[in-house]
């Protein structure tokens, strides 16, 4: 029988505030590094075998998480498939509605308080009266059915109750429509839930397309924990699946992954650069795809997300403005570019140029698996930091993910195997039925609008701001004394300085700064030697 220590909870929480106030913890400093990837049916034909076959990969990456010291706590993994239409219906049924034949099916994934009762149906309250108010109609919720025997002690005194909500489009809008404005629903209600100060309560997805399921177990367990995932009624054409090995930070179940459109190994280093830009333009964000919605869905990101959240918010939003998921990876997370860059296409650099204009990149080391319900793709970072190896079956299918071999296959029908290289994507139209590799996907991409006319209105500032020559202001020991103020070394003027000055060369280092931070350092530290630490790490 399990033990179950019930001021655990309140225990560790404290403890987590009192770290967070006086020690180096910070929550917004929550990073991974994790396992990925996904299974794809490149016809888009939803069958068994893609789930078996993503939960099969799952359980391949779990050395890739922690465990907890009672043997079965993880940091959090999850899988991500398609809503199996026939097995909803029935669960439909069950709540004495007849489904609608003509009508979608969108389902959310909710996780709720589970010892706060009062809560719990304030969280309720809260949901049902957002679904109403954008006018679609509620079959009803359904206790999503858990094996607790899986979990750790830890894992099972965090668990939430975890349930799901049934919502008909009523409204019979079109798929791209309805997806959207669940989109917004899911917005106005943690803003809801924020407003009213209940706490506890997450969506791990509210979609018509796709479904999520994950949670603080370790990856081999997931489909164990979740009974519904070994139906045989349960099929999808495709799987996005990770575990989360959470790095110096506290694992909990909101912040395993999948998110609501991708999972994410690595980390963005740039994180606080890309919020505080995001949060100075989204004050004037517009998009007719939401037209005086907009301001619903502010703030783009929620407080206390992890660097993969943040993303995903972004990604996320950018989808439903109108954009497809191999797009706004490109605009998020884009190859290393230069307008110098002739091996480049110009309508690839062209493309580049005009996603450097909208968006700043979200850098760092990056193996991504993501899918806005049409496409299914992979991709890294510009860098390359972060594995990403991928087959494709004689059945149909891509596989792709951190680890080679991770489902097994026939190697005699092996059509191709191969490892994206950096800044490098593949991915499935599922729609279309097709394959995509980088550079056919790019040339796809940049065609799709006139990214080229729309750089002919750019101003470049370079000639307006270059203005007369610099003059020389100090020379000899004037000189070497004011760079010893400003904390210059010898190693520094000569390999780093010189080159720049000399050669227009750009500084390039590894990742990381393993020297001392200035208040335990016993040399001269200037300010910019923060901002290069915290960017490192």
């Amino acid at each position: 029988m399990m033990k179950f220590d019930a001021d655990w909870v309140p225990r560790e929480e404290a403890r987590r505030a009192f770290v967070a106030e006086h020690g180096l913890y910070r929550p917004e400093d929550e990073h991974a590094s994790c396992g990925v990837g996904l299974v794809v049916a490149v016809d888009g034909k939803p069958s068994r075998k893609v789930v078996e076959n993503g939960i099969d990969a799952l359980k391949a990456v779990w050395h890739r998480g922690a465990v907890d010291a009672d043997g079965k706590t993880g940091d959090g993994a999850g899988i991500h498939v398609q809503v199996p239409v026939p097995f909803f219906c029935d669960q439909i049924r069950r709540t004495g509605h007849e489904p609608h034949p003509d009508r979608l099916i969108a389902v959310g994934q909710v996780f709720l308080p589970r010892t706060d009762f009062g809560a719990q149906e304030a969280c309720r309250t809260i949901v049902e009266t957002e679904v109403l108010r954008m006018g679609y109609y509620i079959y009803g919720w359904r206790h999503v059915p858990v094996n607790t025997e899986v979990l750790g002690e830890k894992a099972n005194a965090t668990r939430p109750e975890i349930e799901q909500i049934l919502i008909s489009n009523s409204k019979g809008v079109d798929e791209e429509t309805f997806e959207r404005e669940l989109y917004v629903i899911r917005r106005r209600i943690e803003k809801a839930a924020a407003a009213a100060q209940v706490p506890g309560l997450y969506l791990c997805s509210l979609s018509c397309r796709s479904v999520i399921y994950k949670g603080m177990m370790l990856a081999e367990q997931v489909a164990e924990f979740y009974p519904d995932l070994l139906d045989p009624r349960f099929e999808s054409a495709f799987a996005i699946y990770h575990q989360r090995y959470s790095t110096n930070t506290f694992p909990q179940w909101w912040l395993a992954q999948p998110f609501r459109m991708l999972a994410h190994n690595g980390g963005i280093n740039t994180l606080k650069g890309n919020l505080n830009w995001l949060r100075s333009h989204e004050i004037r964000m517009a998009s007719s795809a939401f037209g005086d919605l907009a301001e619903d869905i502010k703030p783009i990101v929620a407080q206390g997300s992890s660097d993969s959240a943040a993303l995903d918010s972004v990604f996320e939003v950018l989808v439903r403005a109108g954009r497809n998921a191999p797009m706004a990876k490109t605009m998020l997370v884009p190859e290393a570019w230069s307008q110098a860059a002739i091996e480049l296409p110009k309508p690839w650099r062209d493309m580049y140029a005009h996603m450097n204009s909208v968006m700043e990149p979200w850098d760092g080391p990056a193996a991504l698996a993501m899918t806005d319900g049409r496409w299914v793709c992979g991709g890294l970072g510009r860098n390359g930091l972060r594995p990403m190896r991928h087959v494709v079956t004689g059945g149909g299918l891509l596989i792709a993910g951190s680890e080679t071999g991770m489902v097994p296959t026939d190697e005699h029908a092996v059509r191709e195997k191969g490892a994206l290289g950096p800044g490098r994507m593949i991915a499935v139209d599922m729609r279309e039925g097709r394959l995509y590799h980088d550079s056919e996907l790019k040339d796809l991409l940049s065609a799709s609008q006139p990214f080229g006319e729309w750089l002919e209105k750019v101003h470049e500032l370079d000639d307006t701001l270059s203005g007369p020559d610099e003059v020389t202001l100090y020379e000899g020991g004037e000189l070497r004394k004011r760079q010893i103020a400003a904390g210059f070394t010898i190693e520094e003027v000569e390999t780093i300085l010189a080159p720049m000055a000399e050669e227009a060369k750009e500084a390039v280092a590894s990742m990381g700064d393993d020297t001392p931070s200035a208040v335990l350092s016993e040399k001269y530290r200037p300010l910019s030697h923060f901002f290069r630490q915290n960017f490192a790490r």
